[in-house]
């Protein structure tokens, strides 16, 4: 089903997106995407987005490095881990989640290591950060595409990880800059 037909900038570029239905008990949905840019930008430079999760786009020269978080990294350092073939996950719990984040943590510590990756001492090229105003509960994105949910679905995200991660214009699993605190506050 197509769901949007946007034109970003001068009109000069189109985002198409399409999504399946609902899946599960979570009401996870796989939105896919063509169009969109990769320009640089200043690092913390305002940046904004047609999508959430973004799964493409401008963004900042550095990159986040492959680690949970416990505070919301800016997206356009994220953007640029999508372009490197990262998945990010992104959870929106204002009242806490502290065990789904825990199942999460697991989940993604149980996923194979990346052949990639593992010359750099990376096992998953993963990301897992909050994101107060995301729009779901739980959500993940790769390049060009994203999944939303209700809940975290093990099986379902798990797909969409196999499904997704290595697949940026940018074949590059280098480790990205380990923040400790937001970079733009």
């Amino acid at each position: 089903m197509l769901l949007a037909l946007a034109s970003l900038g001068c009109g000069t570029e189109e985002i198409v997106s399409q999504s399946n239905a609902p899946q599960g008990e979570c009401r996870a949905v796989v939105t896919t995407f063509e169009g969109g840019s990769r320009d640089h930008l200043a690092a913390c430079s305002g940046v904004s987005y047609p999508m959430s999760p973004p799964v493409f786009g401008d963004h900042y020269p550095e990159w986040a490095a492959y680690q949970t978080y416990d505070f919301p990294v800016p997206l356009g350092y994220l953007v640029h881990d999508l372009e490197h073939g990262a998945v990010v996950l992104f959870y929106d719990c204002p009242e806490g989640c502290a065990d789904e984040v825990s199942e999460v943590q697991a989940f993604i510590e149980a996923l194979p290591a990346d052949p990639r990756c593992t010359p750099f001492d990376i096992d998953q090229q993963v990301i897992l950060t909050p994101r107060p105003g995301l729009g779901s509960r739980w959500a993940a994105s790769a390049w060009g595409a994203s999944i939303t949910a209700d809940c975290f679905d093990a099986d379902l995200f798990g797909q969409f990880y196999a499904d997704r991660h290595a697949r940026g214009p940018e074949d590059l699993c280098h480790q990205g800059i380990p923040f400790t605190a937001n970079p733009c506050d």
